[in-house]
């Protein structure tokens, strides 16, 4: 009897960890101690009171290997180390895992049996054991996809933390991760790789090999095939448009996942149908069969409605096209026409007559035509009525010029004279205006005052006639200037752009005499108006492989103040290039530029007197002017094929300049009147907010107006509303 006893405290203290002095008295501190025998109080002792429920034990049975577990409201940290001693497994402990647990076995346990019981209550605690090389980790349930856990769910237990990865060969993984989303841990994830079509999921050993069996349920080939409908009264793609229209996916009971798609083959004027299944295949060909009927009405007269082309312009080419084909259809047009658009193709074919006539109003063709014929036109119409792709074009002018100038020179007077009034004079005159010591002379003898020019000017002239003027200047002049004109145009049309102003150019003036009875003369003369400034002219062409080519004619003029026509008009300078180049789409390529460096030095100077050391600087005028220019012109392209590129460069632009409005807000001050710039509205999914074009100022608005947001615009009453700003 005692030897039995003593074997049950040994196995006790191996399970526990402890000595068996320190197991005998686990009652006390409640640590995990060994049944006395069947049927003991187990919350129940010297020391511990009755109804205690911090009691731990673990029974062991020598004969089968096998325990029982009896951990109740013990410490969590306890009870994993007995666990981990009993199954022979290293736990690590994250510090954040704190608390109480209750581990309770009805009957006796193996080891395996023993480990993944305490995984079921960790889990139940929000916590979970990441299985290591050689050791396991106790982490946050939250934590866990996060930690080095194995990468397939076979070699884990149910309850702990693996990564998946499910290669998928049918459906995608994109349409999966919203059906199995649901069924993960919330605190787990499932991602898709669309690049590969796999899925990667984190989540518990158990649920990964329920993830794996609906994978494989729905990762499954479409159970129809494609069906080939031939239309026999309508048209082909009228129907396609028209099923596809009534059977959209928001329609369907899966979503995209039922969605049926039909495409029109206009060669043989048929439908081709895709369905995810064959009742969907069946409901798309009975809607086809229902509207593939004769139409009721009599006559050959078709009515059609145009997308993207203009219809005057696809009558004239629908009409090259009938005429080349003399043998089955002759043309004839009636004589002189009100109109290109009202202009008739008579077309016989069988015996049946009938004409194509454009509605520009409408945007529409009226074709009267048998059945065949039309069908042969609208096919035509189909493939030319298609959207056109856009191009927005952005221009960057970069002109970068440096000019140095300088003068120094010094000018001498000197006369004398008898009383005969017989004076001899000697001077020296270089420059113009003001700073010619001449000009200064004679201003003085009128009684006047010529002003200098800029720099420093000193002058000595007294009534004796002995003068002097000095004068000495250096300018240092830099410009920066940066232009981008931007511009988007439809492919193959040309689009233009000019920043400037429309000048009057004379180019004609005369006289005329007065005539018999009239006074005075009738002068009269011709003026021609230029445009002056930035032009920017440009017509691009697609190429299929997303290439852009240009015809590009840019201009920058200006009026050249600097020039002295003397009455003969206005001078201006003019940079002009024009060129075709190739671009691909998003690439910036430069179409020109000038390089100038121009430095012009000289020297007005007193034969002889000038060219003496030291004091020939008293008889020399010297100027000198350094001029380096850069001029440089960049293009970029970019390819517009949907409306949803078009939104995103709208909005960019958009943005862009409503937060330079935004930055052009002028300080609040005491004497000026405080007045709110008017700013656009912000721009939600390519609409305003607010439906206002501008947003107006409020009365006592100050700087500090923060932006209109859909947080802070309330709903406006067609009554109150602010009056729209001018254009």
């Amino acid at each position: 009897m005692w030897r039995g006893w003593h074997a049950m405290i040994v196995l006790l203290c191996a399970v526990t960890a402890m000595p068996p002095a320190q197991a005998q008295d686990a009652d006390t501190d409640g640590l995990p101690v060994a049944n006395q025998s069947p049927g003991t109080n187990q919350n129940t002792g010297p020391n511990k009171p009755a109804g205690a429920r911090n009691t731990a034990s673990a029974n062991t049975d020598t004969g089968s290997n096998k325990g029982t577990l009896n951990f109740v409201d013990a410490d969590i940290e306890s009870v994993i180390a007995a666990v981990g001693d009993y199954t022979n497994t290293t736990f690590l402990i994250d510090p954040r895992v704190k608390g109480t647990l209750t581990l309770v076995s009805e009957k006796p346990l193996s080891k395996a049996q023993a480990f993944q019981l305490l995984t079921s209550v960790l889990r139940l605690r929000g916590y979970t054991v990441v299985s290591a090389n050689g050791y396991s980790k106790v982490v946050p349930e939250a934590d866990a996809k996060l930690q080095g856990g194995p990468m397939q769910s076979g070699g884990v237990r149910g309850d702990q933390i693996a990564t998946q990865v499910f290669h998928l060969n049918f459906e995608s993984a994109n349409n999966l991760v919203a059906v199995l989303r649901p069924l993960i841990s919330p605190n787990n994830t499932i991602n898709a790789n669309p690049g590969n079509n796999t899925l990667v999921i984190t989540d518990y050993a158990d649920n990964l090999l329920r993830m794996g069996k609906i994978i494989a349920a729905l990762d499954s080939p479409a159970s129809s095939e494609l069906n080939i409908v031939p239309i026999r009264y309508a048209v082909a793609s009228d129907i396609a448009v028209m099923v596809n229209r009534l059977l959209e996916p928001g329609a369907a009971p899966g979503g995209d996942a039922g969605r049926i798609s039909v495409l029109a083959y206009p060669r043989t004027n048929s439908v081709v149908v895709r369905a995810p299944s064959e009742a969907r295949a069946n409901l798309a060909k009975e809607l086809i069969a229902k509207l593939d009927q004769p139409t009721a009405q009599p006559g050959n007269v078709h009515v059609v409605y145009l997308k993207n082309a203009e219809a005057t312009k696809l009558a004239q080419i629908l009409r090259a096209v009938v005429t080349s084909d003399s043998s089955a259809i002759t043309v004839s047009t009636p004589s002189s026409p009100s109109s290109p658009a009202q202009a008739q193709a008579t077309l016989s074919s069988g015996g049946a007559a009938g004409f194509i006539q454009a509605d520009p109003t409408t945007n529409t063709l009226i074709i009267t035509a048998s059945e065949s014929v039309y069908r042969d036109m609208r096919t035509v119409i189909e493939q030319l009525d298609a959207r056109r792709a856009q191009v927005y074009i952005e221009s960057l002018i970069v002109e970068v010029s440096a000019q140095k100038a300088a003068e120094l020179g010094v000018q001498w007077a000197a006369s004398t004279g008898d009383s005969s009034g017989t004076r001899v004079g000697l001077l020296t005159g270089f420059s113009t205006k003001g700073n010619n010591l001449i000009n200064q002379a004679a201003a003085k003898a009128a009684g006047s005052i010529l002003p200098p020019g800029n720099g420093l000017t000193l002058g000595i002239l007294n009534q004796s006639g002995l003068g002097a003027l000095a004068h000495a200047l250096e300018s240092d002049t830099n410009s920066n200037i940066l232009s981008m004109p931007n511009l988007i145009t439809l492919d193959n049309e040309e689009a233009k752009i000019i920043v400037g102003q429309n000048v009057p150019f004379v180019t004609g003036q005369y006289t005329t005499a007065a005539s018999a009875g009239s006074a005075g003369v009738n002068p009269f003369q011709t003026v021609e108006r230029k445009d002056i400034g930035l032009q920017l002219r440009v017509k691009p062409q697609i190429s299929q492989g997303g290439t852009v080519r240009m015809a590009i004619y840019q201009e920058n003029s200006t009026i050249d103040t600097t020039v002295n026509t003397e009455g003969a008009g206005l001078a201006t300078t003019k940079r002009s290039l024009e060129t075709n180049v190739l671009v691909d789409d998003g690439q910036i390529i430069v179409l020109g530029g000038l390089i100038d460096d121009k430095l012009q030095d000289g020297v007005e100077k007193v034969p002889g007197l000038g060219d003496i050391p030291l004091i020939g600087g008293l008889f020399r005028y010297k100027t000198r002017n350094h001029a380096k220019t850069n001029l440089m012109v960049f293009l970029r392209p970019t390819i517009i094929r949907n409306s949803e590129e078009s939104m995103i460069l709208t909005g960019d632009r958009y943005d862009y300049i409503r937060n330079a409005q935004i930055a052009a807000q002028p300080e609040p001050t005491v004497i000026m009147p405080n007045v709110v710039v008017p700013q656009l509205p912000p721009l939600q999914d390519g609409r305003m907010i607010g439906g206002q074009l501008f947003k107006q100022a409020e009365p006592g608005a100050t700087a500090n107006t923060p932006p209109v947001s859909p947080q802070n615009i309330a709903p406006q009453q067609p009554a109150a509303a602010a009056p729209a700003a001018p254009q």
